[in-house]
């Protein structure tokens, strides 16, 4: 018999059936919040241990199209590879549900999450964490903790928790945290751009570009808002949960431990040998130096008495390794390779080495070194994609892509498929550098960064290699974006803080997070936390020491800017305005003018008949002027439009949304008829739409000159829809 628990939280009721449907799970849910359903299930397999000292942990978020009363877009009708929400959403739920897991919980476990109705004002990302944990709590995993999601946007100036969709597109904050009722885990946060009117004379305005950078303080009161949340319901799940709660199955945590004494063989006399190894790695994110100490540790006298193997070995000089870096940080204050705990390694920077691109910048830090190339084109060139609750395809017109190919860690393997990682890392980046980018700016532009070396925070390399190489592109960006990975390692009471961590302290620290922004303040920041929580007090640390690291890479990124030299293969584009009115003469019968000028200059050719904005884009400078004062010479050349003639009017200055009004019908068509609106303008009454009734023919209800009663039903720049009064 299922069991069905209600909770209000943050003024939404939110619902969560047990025990209806995938009963052979280990734990299973519907959860429900207004119109969305998801189901959450975890299984685990206790008869199938594996050998290695790892939670082998698969996590599946699935969109289901059926779920928005919609078919898969493309040629073949089923869902197939995972949309790249699909995927970044299953990091997500992995992140925040792998702290969890006991040490020595071997056993191959999955937990999938499928959308199986979908509402336009759900978070699915919130509601798919939240689901996902009732699942994995009340099952009979040893597992009695709640983790809960919750998105926190900055709406007018105040923090808003879980917003509908639509509420966020006015929010300056994207800010996604997941914990428990004491800890934070994960947390990802993005600034949101937006235009403002902004007064330069009397009754004189301009548009301003926002790129809502947060401050350090703003950004750990809106985490401190997250936290409180969190609390809420994680103790109200808990509570809530408790009856339906598995009872907990007899699993064996392996301990995976070796003999202190080899443990101590290795520290008393191979510590200086470790040490050594350990400088060599600051320069790799191989191990191929403590093996070697391992290999030499096998054939004494101690080992060959005690016929150790290998594996136990090389286990005692990590065990090793891992205590002397951490000691050396914390107690020493110093790193592996000798720098100070805020030391930046050195960096280099070469802008447009690529001669056939339109922009490129090779990124060095250290042993990290990122090539980051960028393409434009078009409006219209975006990547299309879809959106579950959307019936319509969406366009991508900014993109980063992230590779990491095995040559830049020296390994011998070939490049696959992007994989989760790569996808991850490409759009902190993304988040990073978005907002930065002017808002009027329609182009499509593509950023691909190819990791060459990599020895700590290839992501945070991409960051800045990628906004050099929009600055080196001409995209207008508001201000250079910088990125910084930064580290924690505590012991007892004390701990430490690191700037620009490398591969060594990422694996042997305790939390790994990445700050990236302008000289203004933080755009994006990413945070996994592996040592179960962290007092704001030692954020608000960390984050102000990565300002340190983010202010001296910027300083080295605006002498770089400086001195960019444009690549001559960039598209020549210029724009101007025309009355709008005159397109149809530039475009010409059937677009016959307008193919004429493409075809004979080479050039693109974009109309916004909005502003009446003209661009012309092509590879030759020459061409593509000589284009434009083509269009300009029909556009003077063309009759002046007569008074009644169709005149331009923008009619959401003049209507808005259900207002009523009285107009006159001035012509009939079979779809429809056009009506006279009372100040200015005319608008379309579709056949559907003039009564509650049939309607066969417009004429059986309409003629011209009747006055009618009509409802706005859509209102765009250029066109009105309308509907009867009584629709």
């Amino acid at each position: 018999m299922s069991t069905v628990c209600e909770f209000e939280l943050n003024g939404k009721q939110e619902v969560f059936e047990f025990n209806k449907v995938a009963k052979q799970s280990n734990g299973s849910v519907l959860a429900k919040l207004g119109n969305a359903v998801v189901l959450a299930t975890v299984v685990s397999e206790f008869d199938n241990p594996v050998e290695e000292d790892f939670t082998p942990l698969t996590v599946q978020y699935v969109e289901k199209t059926y779920a928005a009363a919609k078919l898969p877009g493309g040629f073949i009708k089923r869902e197939a590879k995972p949309s790249e929400f699909e995927t970044l959403t299953s990091r997500v739920i992995d992140r925040s549900l792998r702290p969890l897991f006991p040490k020595g919980y071997v056993y191959p476990t999955t937990i999938t999450v499928m959308v199986l109705s979908a509402d336009k004002d759900v978070d699915l990302q919130v509601l798919s964490l939240n689901a996902a944990s009732a699942a994995l709590y009340t099952s009979n995993l040893p597992i009695r903790k709640s983790v809960a999601g919750v998105r926190i946007g900055k709406i007018n100036g105040e923090y808003v928790v879980n917003p509908k969709n639509d509420e966020m597109d006015d929010s300056t904050l994207d800010l996604y945290v997941a914990g428990s009722k004491e800890e934070l885990l994960m947390i990802e946060m993005k600034s949101i751009s937006s235009e403002e009117m902004v007064e330069v004379d009397i009754e004189a305005f301009t548009k301003v570009h926002q790129t809502n950078e947060m401050s350090e303080d703003d950004l750990v009161e809106a985490i401190s808002v997250a936290q409180n949340a969190l609390k809420e319901s994680n103790e109200t799940y808990e509570k809530g949960f408790e009856s339906v709660c598995k009872e907990l199955a007899d699993v064996k945590l392996v301990e995976f431990s070796i003999d202190e004494a080899i443990i101590n063989h290795v520290r008393n006399n191979y510590l200086e040998n470790i040490k050594e190894a350990i400088k060599k790695l600051a320069k790799s994110e191989r191990a191929t130096e403590l093996k070697e100490v391992a290999r030499l540790i096998l054939v004494d006298e101690y080992c060959v008495e005690k016929e150790l193997e290998f594996s136990t070995i090389y286990e005692a000089v990590s065990i090793v390794k891992r205590e002397a870096v951490r000691e050396m940080i914390v107690n020493e204050k110093v790193r592996a390779d000798g720098r100070g705990l805020k030391d930046v390694r050195p960096i280099s920077i070469d802008t447009n080495i690529l001669p056939s691109a339109h922009s490129s910048c090779l990124f060095t830090r250290g042993e990290t070194q990122a090539l980051v190339v960028g393409t434009l084109a078009g409006s219209k060139d975006g990547q299309m994609y879809e959106i579950l609750t959307e019936k319509s395809t969406s366009t991508e017109n900014f993109m980063v892509h992230y590779n990491f190919p095995g040559f830049s860690v020296g390994e011998a393997k070939p490049m696959f498929g992007v994989g989760r990682r790569e996808l991850g890392h490409g759009n902190l980046a993304k988040k990073a550098l978005e907002a930065t980018i002017d808002k009027d700016y329609s182009e499509t532009v593509r950023l691909v960064s190819e990791i060459l070396e990599s020895n700590g925070s290839s992501s945070m390399a991409t960051v800045c290699g990628g906004s050099l190489a929009l600055k080196a592109a001409g995209v207008p960006i508001s201000n250079l974006v910088a990125g910084v990975a930064m580290g924690m390692v505590v012991e007892g009471d004390n701990y430490s803080v690191l700037t620009d961590i490398m591969g060594l302290e990422d694996h042997d620290g305790d939390m790994d997070f990445k700050v990236a922004g302008t000289k203004e303040g933080i755009t994006a920041l990413q945070m996994d936390i592996k040592l179960g929580g962290i007092e704001l007090s030692v954020l608000k640390e960390a984050l102000l020491q990565a300002k340190e690291g983010r202010e001296h890479i910027l300083g080295l990124m605006e002498e770089a800017a400086q001195e960019i030299v444009p690549s001559e293969a960039l598209p020549l584009i210029e724009q101007f305005a025309i009355d709008p009115s005159k397109f149809m003469v530039i475009i010409g019968k059937a677009g016959a003018t307008i193919k004429e000028i493409i075809e004979k200059f080479s050039v693109s050719i974009d109309l916004d008949r909005d502003t009446g904005n003209v661009k012309v884009s092509g590879e030759n400078k020459q061409n593509v002027l000589d284009a434009c004062e083509h269009i300009k010479t029909i556009s003077n050349n063309a009759p002046e439009r007569k008074d009644n003639q169709k005149k331009y009017i923008d009619f959401e200055k003049l209507y808005s949304i259900d207002e009523i009004l009285t107009g006159k019908v001035v012509r009939i068509a079979d779809f429809g008829a056009f009506i006279e609106l009372p100040k200015g303008g005319e608008g379309l009454l579709h056949i559907s739409k003039i009564s509650k009734e049939r309607v066969n023919k417009v004429e059986d209800v309409l003629k011209v000159d009747d006055n009618v009663e009509i409802k706005v039903l859509k209102v765009k720049k250029d066109r009105i829809e309308l509907a009867s009064a009584q629709f």
